[in-house]
C-alpha cells in the first residue's frame, strides 16, 4: 500500500488533474517493479474533527480512482482510507456496533463507493488502548491473544477470544446498519509499544513481543473473525521501526520491532528468519540485508504512508 497525506486531500477533491499527477510521480514509475495493491486516501480523516477535510475525502478518493482509471491500473491498485475506531459510537457486543451519528452523512456516500469500487474498508485498532484506560476491566490475556475465558455476544452467541476480532466485527456490525455486508474490512494499523510513560499501563517489550508474536501466529493460520470465518484477517503492523522524532506520550516512539540501526527490539519471532545485518562505518548507510524478503515471508504486512516528501512507517 502506498498513502496519500491529508494535505493533499482538499486540492485533489476540486481538482483531478492534481491526482494524476501525484499518481505519474510516486506510483506508476514504480509499479512495474513493485507489488502496489492500494492507495490510501487520507488517514483517520475523521478523527481530525476538520470539516472541509472529512468532506475532501470522498471527492479526492473519486479522483484518484478516476486517475487509476486513466492509467489503466484500477484493476490493479484499490482505492480506500484508513479510519480510527473513533468513528464508532459503540463497540460491545460486536453485533451491536454502530457509526456515531455525526459522521453517518459522510460514511454512507463512502461506503456506496467502496462497495462500487470493491475496495475494502481499512480501520487502526489498537486494543492496547483500551487495555491502558481500563487495565481492571479488561483481560490483559484477551488483549494479548493468550488463552482466557472470553467473551459471548449475547446476540449472536459467537465467542471472542481476543479484542481486535472482537473491534472488526463491531465494525462489520455498523458498515451493516448503513446497508452493506459486501465490503471487506481490513487493518491498516494494529501494534504494541514496548515502552509507555508511567500512566501508559502495559506498555513494554514483554507484552509488545506476545501480541505482535501472538498476532503473526493467528496471520499465518489464515484465521477470520467469529462472525466473518470464511475471510482471514488481513492485518498491517505498525510499525517496522521505532520513531524518535515523533510527538506524543512515550509509547508514540516505541511501536517498532526494530531500532534505526536494524536491531531488533525484542523477539517477536523471527530471529530464526533474519539474515545477518551488515553495518558501514556510517550510521546512515547501514543496510538490513533481505528484511523485506523476510517480513513479507511471514505475511507481516508494512503499511508505506507519504506525508508530502517525508515517508514514514505506518
Amino acid at each position: 500500500m502506498i498513502g496519500l497525506g491529508n494535505e493533499y486531500l482538499q486540492n485533489m477533491s476540486t481538482d483531478p488533474t492534481k491526482a494524476q499527477d501525484w499518481l505519474q510521480q510516486r506510483l506508476e514509475p514504480h509499479i512495474s517493479k513493485t507489488r502496489i495493491t492500494s492507495v490510501v486516501v487520507g488517514n483517520e480523516i475523521f478523527k481530525t474533527n476538520d470539516h472541509v477535510l472529512i468532506q475532501s475525502l470522498l471527492p479526492a478518493m473519486k479522483s484518484v480512482y478516476a486517475a487509476l482509471t486513466n492509467l489503466g491500473l484500477e484493476k490493479q491498485v484499490t482505492v480506500t482510507s484508513a479510519h480510527s475506531l473513533d468513528i464508532l459510537s459503540t463497540s460491545y457486543p460486536p453485533s451491536s456496533g454502530s457509526f456515531k451519528e455525526e459522521f453517518i452523512q459522510y460514511l454512507q456516500p463512502l461506503l456506496d463507493f467502496h462497495s462500487q469500487i470493491e475496495s475494502p474498508f481499512l480501520i487502526n485498532a489498537y486494543p492496547f488502548f483500551a487495555y491502558k484506560d481500563s487495565p481492571k476491566e479488561v483481560p490483559l490475556e484477551y488483549v494479548l491473544f493468550q488463552p482466557n475465558q472470553g467473551m459471548v455476544d449475547p446476540n449472536t452467541n459467537l465467542h471472542y477470544d481476543n479484542m481486535l476480532f472482537a473491534q472488526v466485527d463491531a465494525l462489520y456490525s455498523a458498515i451493516k446498519t448503513l446497508g452493506h455486508t459486501d465490503i471487506e474490512v481490513r487493518i491498516s494499523e494494529t501494534g504494541w509499544p514496548s515502552k509507555g510513560d508511567e500512566n501508559e499501563i502495559g506498555a513494554s517489550p514483554e507484552n509488545a513481543a506476545l501480541y505482535n508474536g501472538n498476532l503473526l501466529k493467528l496471520i499465518q493460520q489464515r484465521k477470520g473473525t467469529p462472525a466473518k470465518q470464511s475471510v482471514p484477517i488481513d492485518v498491517y503492523v505498525f510499525a517496522l521501526f521505532n520513531e524518535n522524532l515523533k510527538p506524543g506520550p512515550v509509547s508514540e516512539r516505541n511501536y517498532g520491532l526494530f531500532y534505526p540501526d536494524g536491531k531488533p527490539v525484542y523477539n517477536v519471532g523471527m530471529q530464526g528468519y533474519l539474515p545477518d545485518i551488515i553495518y558501514t562505518s556510517r550510521a546512515t548507510t547501514i543496510k538490513i540485508l533481505n528484511l523485506w524478503r523476510v517480513v513479507m515471508g511471514l505475511a507481516v504486512a508494512w503499511f508505506i504512508l507519504d506525508m508530502g516528501d517525508k515517508m514514514r512507517m505506518r
